[in-house]
């Protein structure tokens, strides 16, 4: 017990004052609080401000700054909850050459592993489980700027960070200045083009200070370094995609109060017969795509953008393609991959909605013919053909099967009103069929 007590590390105690005026004070205050003689100290000005007008100000600054960051809530008139609505439009402006379509594809392959080869028109993608978001190009013109300083939610600048800013962005931004003001991302590409960091530090403050003047000071900004295999590199389309998934936007008040349609596709059903007797005639078109803003009515006034004012023959609702989590998925037979992706302008994706069915595309199938097949035979097999002939033609695939239904399909030589004289149902399979 000794051994640990020496082992043990002492301090120095505090020394406390005994000469002094400290010492002084203390005896004396010790002393009256002995006797009972201590006063009581009362010092309004003690914790008060030093000077009134400096508070004043301050405080009325605050409150002006608190009063500045309250708004009034607006309602999406779209749906109740986020995620019944339409998906959000992100759209990609900015000059030839910049890397718009680059920032598409990446965006696509990144959210769904799917090479897109040329993205035209809206593409939607489902980037969570209950956000959806549709990406659009813009043309470099300025009838198409006009039409997307209308509808977009978010804008995504694509900036050439060699070049600089060119005169076509100032005149979007412009426009959009009189349509309500959607949110606007920086996107500058080609960096990778830089020789020096000096440089390249220098440009990338330049842009900066350049993009806040035009938009608030704070806008967020993205630097694409280059490309791999045509597209941007993950990590940098990673932290854009984050904050596309987190953003939150404010219903602007004159879409919320108009409805509009972006047109995922579109289809002439104008009858043939019409169409032969005059090219010109009054044509019936279906179009397909989400509304956004109000709701539409049937036998309204809709406007064409470029073509003119037209009045509604039937409003109809169809399946979304792609559905959210928490509706029910009703295309369970395909893969994941394919749900996650609606682009029917591009050429992708095997399923197309219609009013009343649902296609879907199963490529190009073609069964080739026995005879047809140029197979090496050798010498001497020549007893073996007819064998082999008849092993071939009992190898026919099944008529009920998927396989035998095609190649059914593929063999028709006579027309549907022949077929139809002689033709049979049954019911039940193994069943009498009942002829027609």
């Amino acid at each position: 017990m000794a051994a640990t007590d020496d082992l043990q590390q002492t301090h120095v105690t505090h020394k406390t004052t005994k000469a002094g005026r400290g010492a002084r004070e203390k005896k004396k205050e010790l002393k009256s609080k002995k006797d009972g003689q201590q006063k009581e100290r009362h010092n309004p000005r003690a914790f008060s401000v030093s000077n009134v007008v400096r508070t004043q100000r301050s405080l009325q600054r605050n409150l002006d700054r608190a009063q500045k960051k309250e708004y009034v809530p607006q309602n999406d008139r779209r749906s109740a909850t986020p995620e019944e609505g339409p998906p959000s439009l992100v759209c990609v402006v900015g000059p030839s050459g910049v890397g718009k379509s680059t920032l598409i594809r990446s965006l696509v392959k990144l959210h769904t592993n799917h090479n897109l080869s040329n993205p035209v028109g809206p593409i939607t993608v489902s980037i969570s489980k209950t956000k959806r978001t549709t990406f659009l190009e813009c043309p470099n013109t300025p009838e198409a700027m006009l039409d997307i300083a209308k509808i977009a939610d978010l804008i995504l600048l694509v900036v050439d960070a060699k070049y600089g800013f060119e005169l076509e962005q100032f005149e979007f931004l412009n426009m959009i200045q009189t349509h309500g003001f959607p949110k606007v991302l920086g996107v500058f590409t080609h960096l990778d083009q830089f020789r020096t960091q000096k440089n390249l530090r220098k440009t990338k403050k330049l842009l900066k200070h350049r993009f806040w003047t035009e938009i608030y000071d704070g806008a967020k900004m993205f630097y694409f370094s280059g490309c791999v295999n045509g597209k941007y590199l993950k990590h940098e389309v990673k932290q854009l995609s984050l904050l596309l998934g987190r953003v939150k936007y404010r219903p602007l008040v004159w879409r919320n109060t108009h409805p509009y349609v972006l047109v995922d596709r579109y289809e002439d059903v104008t009858h043939p017969s019409k169409l032969e007797e005059d090219e010109k005639c009054e044509r019936s078109c279906v179009f397909y795509g989400y509304v956004r803003g109000g709701n539409l009515k049937k036998g309204q006034k809709v406007h064409l953008v470029g073509v003119g004012d037209y009045g509604m023959v039937e409003v109809g609702v169809i399946p979304d393609p792609i559905p959210s989590v928490g509706k029910e998925k009703e295309i369970m037979t395909l893969s994941k991959k394919e749900t996650k992706l609606y682009a029917p302008l591009s050429n992708v994706g095997l399923v197309s909605f219609d009013k009343d069915a649902v296609y879907i595309d199963i490529g190009k199938v073609n069964y080739t013919k026995k005879e047809n097949l140029d197979l090496p035979r050798s010498e001497g097999d020549g007893g073996e053909d007819e064998e082999d002939v008849s092993e071939d033609e009992s190898d026919e695939y099944d008529s009920d099967a998927p396989a035998g239904l095609l190649k059914s399909l593929q063999d028709v030589r006579d027309g549907v009103d022949t077929k139809m004289e002689y033709s049979s149902m049954r019911l039940f399979k193994g069943s009498k069929a009942v002829q027609a």
